[in-house]
């Protein structure tokens, strides 16, 4: 199953061809009310299981939209935490060692040595929406991954259990400000975490260690990996992470980019791709960061 967010607060069911959403927004009326103090995570993916029959059922007489008119905004809408994995690739930290572009004169280290870092969740994003270069004279750079959304709530998870809490998996963009500040401050501008086309549920991807996918822009190929060479592969990542953090549903972690990293300059389209998970396009903007009231743009979040 393949589930989209489209103007804001939709849920969308993607049919088997990837052509066309269908709405099935009405599944959410069956949503438990929330009252305040609200709980950690995201009510959708809290409550997915209880869901999807009621959503495969709308999936048959929902209104049905081509897929090139919508506009996709983050499927995951409140995440209690973006957790990120820094050089989980050994060619990255290769280029990485040789790039001072990159390293700023201080020499990278393995993830095991870094330990894993937050993102703020404020800057999540749908591929519609499109990232904002802030005022800088900074090098601003791709980074393409895998990300995967946690279903249930757990501390302490064994490896033989990581994937059992995962909801889905999604195309994930960790753009970042080179420079010398903290991982947390250089990545979390508005925009500069990327979530989408759509969440692929858990059972669609048997195996995430063998996703290959890659970033294009313009005519070149910038990155271009498998899942098979992270240093972490998820379960470690989430056996890891939960170490320290509690893991609640709709957390995101994203698991690190491979070679090939690279500046992104306004006016940018970068192409991404993930065997089994999708496609999505997203524009490179200068500022003034979008009104509230017009978060997504126009610029269509798939070819």
């Amino acid at each position: 199953m393949k589930l989209c967010r489209f103007d804001e607060d939709h849920l969308g069911l993607v049919s088997e061809d990837e052509s066309e959403v269908i709405d099935v927004t009405s599944a959410l009326e069956t949503l438990p009310a929330l009252k305040w103090p609200l709980p950690h995570g995201d009510p959708l993916i809290a409550h997915l299981d209880e869901l999807r029959p009621r959503i495969a059922a709308l999936g048959l007489t929902g209104r049905r939209v081509p897929i090139h008119a919508m506009e996709f905004a983050s499927p995951v809408a409140t995440p209690s935490k973006i957790i990120a994995a820094p050089v989980n690739y050994a060619k990255h930290l290769d280029e990485a060692r040789a790039d001072q572009g990159i390293n700023f004169g201080v020499a990278p280290k393995r993830i095991d040595q870094y330990g894993l870092f937050l993102k703020a969740a404020s800057c999540l994003v749908g591929p519609s929406h499109g990232v904002y270069l802030p005022t800088t004279d900074r090098r601003i750079d791709h980074e393409l991954e895998l990300a995967v959304v946690i279903g249930r709530r757990g501390r302490e998870i064994a490896r033989s259990d990581a994937l059992d809490h995962v909801a889905g998996y999604a195309l994930g963009l960790d753009m970042t400000i080179r420079g010398e500040e903290d991982r947390s401050w250089r990545k979390s501008h508005d925009s500069f975490a990327v979530l989408g086309p759509w969440l692929v549920t858990a059972d669609e991807i048997p195996d995430p260690g063998a996703l290959e996918f890659s970033l294009v822009i313009g005519e070149q190929c910038r990155q271009a990996a498998n899942t098979r060479d992270l240093i972490f592969d998820v379960p470690r990542l989430i056996e890891y992470a939960s170490a320290t953090y509690t893991l609640h549903p709709g957390d995101i972690i994203m698991t690190g980019t491979p070679e090939g990293v690279g500046p992104v300059v306004a006016g940018d389209i970068m192409k991404c791709t993930m065997s089994g998970v999708g496609s999505m396009n997203v524009a490179v903007h200068a500022m003034p960061y979008p009104a509230e009231s017009s978060r997504i743009d126009q610029t269509p979040g798939r070819s």
